[in-house]
């Protein structure tokens, strides 16, 4: 990559390493590879459906191995590095990559604390006067129902850890929160800390909200900021939005919910006090904020911070970003964000519904054959998540959220009808997926069962 001057517009990578293996790093790579001067991005594990991406090359690289990534970036010259989950994000790969001399689209460790703790992040939240639901901390259960029956109400349960997005309970009755509490405290959503070894469980108790749900994207280079649009996504398993919390059923974008003097609202209530809270702690952070948000009557109030981007938001808006992402990512990751080149967002609608395997979000079958005959193109993709390659060359799946199937078009009703007739052409044993995937801005509903 060729040196610059403070005056240059960052330029665009050559080679980018993209770390991850689920859809959100399928939908990174497709994205970046389309971007004009990127000439190789790698991905590293990948999946099933990383090697039929044009312009992609898989790595057998984990995305735990600091040492081995560490390695291929130099071996490989890489111009800059996109780590897709929040694992490695805690575990501090970026700040190893960066001691290497790489540049890297990511938070440090001590930035991955706004996902890692709730507690943290929540303090923090306190600290920069951002809008959010009163909470209580807990170390152990009795603390935790101590604070429940003292509250006589029903509270949100969440894990304090990073639990795939699956590590909340909004319990609607009181004995659904202790269950909820006895779960979490019997190490179901316990994660692991930098070195590998296992956290304490905790949890913190929140107020219950009420409104609508909006995931706000902010790529930053730890002072400006460049707002996405406004996705939602579908967080339970079943129809209706009933079942348990999964990792993200299906997702839409732009989210009407939001318009431009609403998220301009967003960056000023919420995004802006974070990154100079942030500052103030002396974290430098380079990346993505993702704040889940609710629209109550009283106005936006997070619910949660996340340190990488959404998934499947990510699948959703992916298709939406324009040529410039690969340097505005750079620009980020170098801290030259003032000199990038303007995003452009594509305005039309885009749909997202994922195909999951049986059982999820609980224990699911692996291992069978996916059959996938539709032809992606510039408005239908197909993301691979919980996919592998067997020996033989098939595609079999290997997780609970398999593929993600998106199209774009110039209303929702078309982007859905797209969306779920190409889903109607994948195919594998004990297929799952919601049919009311966007029903808040679709008005042909439902989907035929097959």
């Amino acid at each position: 990559m060729a040196p610059t001057t403070a005056f240059d517009a960052p330029p665009t990578p050559a080679r980018i390493l993209v770390v991850g293996g689920g859809g959100r790093e399928n939908a990174l790579g497709w994205a970046l590879a389309r971007c004009p001067g990127v000439e190789q991005v790698l991905v590293a594990p990948g999946n099933g459906g990383t090697a039929d991406l044009a312009g992609c090359v898989q790595l057998s690289i984990a995305e735990t191995d600091h040492q081995a990534l560490a390695e291929a970036c130099r071996l490989r010259a890489i111009d800059l590095v996109v780590v897709g989950p929040e694992a490695p994000l805690a575990a501090g790969l970026a700040d190893r990559l960066r001691q290497e001399g790489v540049a890297v689209f990511g938070p440090g460790a001590d930035g991955a604390l706004l996902e890692a703790s709730k507690r943290w992040a929540k303090e923090l939240m306190q600290e920069a006067g951002v809008p959010t639901a009163r909470y209580w901390a807990a170390a152990d259960r009795r603390q935790a129902l101590e604070i429940l029956e003292r509250h006589g109400r029903p509270l949100v349960v969440k894990a304090d850890g990073l639990a795939a997005g699956k590590g909340v309970t909004v319990a609607e009755s009181l004995e659904e929160c202790r269950r909820a509490i006895e779960e979490v405290f019997a190490g179901r959503f316990q994660s692991g800390g930098s070195g590998g070894e296992a956290a304490a469980p905790s949890l913190v108790l929140e107020e219950r909200l009420h409104g609508p749900e909006v995931s706000v994207f902010a790529l930053t280079d730890g002072r400006g900021m460049v707002l996405l649009p406004p996705a939602q996504d579908h967080k339970r398993i079943g129809e209706g939005d009933t079942g348990p919390n999964t990792g993200g059923m299906g997702a839409y974008a732009p989210a009407p919910l939001l318009d431009a003097a609403g998220l301009e609202q967003v960056r000023r209530l919420v995004l802006e006090p974070v990154l100079a809270a942030l500052r103030r702690r002396g974290i430098d952070y380079r990346g993505v904020i993702f704040a889940g948000l609710m629209l109550t009557e009283a106005g936006p109030r997070v619910i949660e911070f996340n340190c990488r981007f959404g998934d499947p938001e990510c699948e959703t808006l992916m298709p939406l970003l324009g040529p410039e992402l690969a340097s505005v990512l750079l620009a980020c990751a170098t801290g030259r964000l003032e000199a990038a080149p303007p995003l452009s967002i594509e305005p039309r609608c885009s749909a997202c519904v994922i195909a999951a395997a049986e059982g999820y979000p609980g224990e699911v079958r692996r291992g069978d054959p996916i059959h996938a005959e539709l032809g992606a193109g510039p408005a239908l993709q197909l993301f691979h998540a919980g996919s592998r390659r067997g020996e033989d060359g098939r595609v079999v799946t290997a997780g609970g959220r398999v593929l993600a199937v998106v199209a774009q078009a110039g209303d929702f009703d078309t982007a859905f009808a797209q969306a779920y007739a190409a889903l109607g052409q994948v195919a594998f044993e004990g297929m799952t997926f919601r049919r009311d995937i966007g029903h808040q801005v679709r008005t042909r509903l439902p989907v035929p069962r097959p």
